[in-house]
């Protein structure tokens, strides 16, 4: 049986949402499940970190001097805070391309703030405020190491996209996967929940060289994974080193957890109607089941897990109560 996540108006149900989840250890054996561990989804934007990591393991991102926080970058939907737009943009300077290169498209940026600003300026979001841009600018950093024609970068048939799923497969151990195409245009996987756990338990050992980077990157560099008021930025800050996580579009979810004895553990949630509000309360759920996070830890994220809803003059209507 899944998780149930019943959103409260007053003392009444007023929706609900079902969570399936599944926890591996070390050795890929099934700790915990809620619902179908092999449940078939999108990867979506949880499959970043080991997109990312064709670029670490041909080499390309030392090529064009990446740094740890353009290696976050890579690995994040973004904001599109300052932070963010500029990080992109000195990652395309290293690598002498502009903007123009990027086949990620265009939207408003996530952060409020940001988004104000360009409604004040009377400007038009770029590529670099797609969340996205990151891990476009890692592509092209690819097709620019493997002496690619950088347009096209998207299309499956392309270079950097086989490198791309080799490194997929290997890390998901899943020798073939049905593909579609991602918001920001690139291909992604349907795979289990099992598998997306797995990878995510790689991602957290330290047994993976081409891995091991990139929870450096993100740990070090949490602001560049999300930015302000996001789960994967306040998580990753708050536990300090002991895990990551990333969240993907429709309710998809990986963490990679580094247990103080060494072990480690990889998690992958999947809210089953795509809702988004559900993804950090069951989390930290799951986790605080496994007896994962210590008090002060639940403490700094409670605003996460202890959700009340409110209207427009902000009283208090209902919350969001998950049943585990």
């Amino acid at each position: 049986m899944g998780i149930m996540c019943k959103v409260m108006r007053g003392n009444f149900i007023e929706s609900m949402h079902v969570a399936y989840v599944v926890v591996l250890d070390g050795a890929g054996q099934i700790v915990k499940n809620w619902g179908d561990p092999y449940y078939l989804t999108c990867v979506r934007s949880t499959l970043k970190p080991f997109q990312a990591s064709a670029a670490v393991a041909t080499g390309a991102t030392s090529a064009a001097g990446f740094t740890s926080a353009e290696l976050a970058l890579m690995c994040a939907s973004h904001n599109g805070e300052d932070i963010h737009v500029q990080t992109a943009q000195e990652m395309l300077e290293k690598l002498g391309y502009d903007m123009s290169y990027y086949e990620c498209g265009s939207h408003i940026p996530y952060d409020r703030k940001s988004k104000v600003d360009l409604v004040k300026n009377s400007q038009e979001p770029t590529p670099l405020q797609n969340n996205c841009s990151g891990k476009h600018a890692g592509m092209l950093c690819l097709a620019k190491y493997l002496k690619a024609d950088p347009a096209g970068y998207t299309n499956v048939e392309h270079p950097v996209q086989q490198v791309i799923m080799k490194q997929v497969k290997k890390y998901s151990e899943l020798e073939d996967f049905p593909l579609a195409v991602d918001g920001c245009s690139a291909p992604v996987p349907f795979m289990s929940l099992y598998n997306i756990a797995l990878m995510y338990q790689k991602l957290a050992s330290v047994d993976y060289e081409n891995l091991s980077p990139l929870y450096e990157a993100m740990v070090s560099n949490p602001m560049l994974v999300a930015g302000t008021d996001r789960f994967d930025t306040n998580f990753i800050e708050v536990l300090k080193g002991r895990a990551v996580t990333k969240i993907g579009g429709e309710g998809v979810i990986g963490i990679g957890f580094r247990n103080d004895d060494g072990s480690v553990l990889g998690i992958a949630i999947k809210i089953l109607d795509g809702n988004q509000r559900c993804v950090p309360p069951v989390a930290l759920a799951v986790l605080e089941n496994l007896k994962l996070l210590t008090s002060a830890e639940l403490e700094k994220l409670k605003k996460y897990s202890n959700i009340t809803l409110k209207n427009h003059r902000l009283l208090e209507v209902g919350s969001i109560v998950i049943e585990i």
